[in-house]
């Protein structure tokens, strides 16, 4: 069996304040990608990862992997599987990563072992292993509230159109973005000025995605440094994309 491990995209993100337990209280539009990581699975004495793709090596420790934890969650100690993750995604890269791994762990291995856990279950644990864990484990248009944890059914008018992600090759750390916040609002991402203060090239892949024909709405995905624009036909993405710097990791896909 095999699940997609879909990349997130924020179509909106407004941070609200610190909270007393240390987090973000935020209010934010998630949309996917059609298009992400690979998880697959087969029989197996235990539970394993392997990691495979161009970004296999940029993990760190496999065991802790948070495909692991969830698999963990699930009771998996007692049943066994033998997993592989193929690394598509760039590490920090504000698309989901990790928690789009996860959830889709989640997803799989309830088949797996034909576990038959409703939607509600699912995403309690799928809280236990991060904030922006449930709206993966939904991947579809949702407004996460709170920590981006709490959910409601949204819309977006963009649903189904050309999608084409960017990544300059930085890695940048959620964390440290969130302590480079001051308070202040910005135009689509409140997380946008202090990501480019750690990463300026955020700003030249915004530039390129704005001065492209055909781009009707373009911003940069959670905390960063991953971009996006959204065209209005494929034929446009990919003259976009054709027109990139190679040094710059891309992905052509489609909002789901």
């Amino acid at each position: 069996m095999e699940e997609i491990a879909y990349a997130k995209v924020n179509l909106e993100l407004r941070v609200r304040g610190l909270r007393r337990d240390g987090y973000h209280e935020i209010d934010t539009l998630f949309a996917f990608a059609e298009d992400g990581d690979r998880l697959s699975v087969a029989q197996g004495e235990g539970l394993s990862l392997r990691v495979t793709g161009d970004f296999a090596g940029r993990l760190n420790d496999p065991e802790d992997n948070l495909v692991l934890r969830a698999a963990r969650l699930l009771g998996g100690e007692g049943r066994g599987a033998a997993l592989t993750l193929d690394k598509r995604l760039p590490v920090a890269a504000g698309i989901g990563g990790g928690s789009a791994d996860a959830a889709a762990a989640l997803r799989l291995l309830d088949r797996w072992w034909d576990l038959g856990l409703g939607q509600a279950e699912l995403l309690a644990l799928a809280g236990r292993l991060g904030a922006d864990v449930p709206a993966c484990l939904r991947s579809q248009t949702v407004r996460g509230t709170s920590r981006g944890d709490r959910l409601e059914p949204a819309r977006t008018p963009h649903s189904g159109k050309p999608l084409l992600l960017v990544n300059p090759g930085v890695p940048v750390a959620t964390a440290d973005v969130f302590r480079r916040w001051r308070g202040l609002e910005s135009d689509g991402n409140d997380l946008e000025p202090p990501a480019r203060e750690i990463a300026p090239e955020i700003g030249e892949v915004l530039e390129a995605l704005r001065a492209a024909d055909g781009a009707g709405f373009v911003g940069m995905s959670g905390s960063g440094a991953t971009c996006f624009a959204i065209f209005d036909s494929e034929a446009g993405r990919d003259s976009a994309e054709r027109g990139l710097p190679r040094r710059w990791w891309r992905l052509s896909s489609r909002l789901r």
